[in-house]
């Protein structure tokens, strides 16, 4: 492999707005998400809408008839 070329790979702390955190590497760093494993429909199991800016109350209130 070229030296030099590759970026700084390190750990770093994820945080999830759930309250959830963990360490990976990364060469990002430290990241917050909205939404982690432990939080997903997918993973959980359980249906949960995620309101970003009143965007569902926009949608239902435009589609209602």
């Amino acid at each position: 492999m070229k030296k030099g070329i590759h970026p700084n790979y390190k750990l770093g702390t994820i945080s999830c707005a759930c309250g959830s955190k963990f360490q990976t590497h990364t060469v990002v760093g430290d990241m917050k998400v909205e939404i982690c494993s432990k939080c997903h429909p997918f993973f959980t199991g359980k249906q949960k809408l995620v309101d970003t800016a009143g965007r569902v109350e926009k949608f239902r209130k435009k589609y209602n008839r």
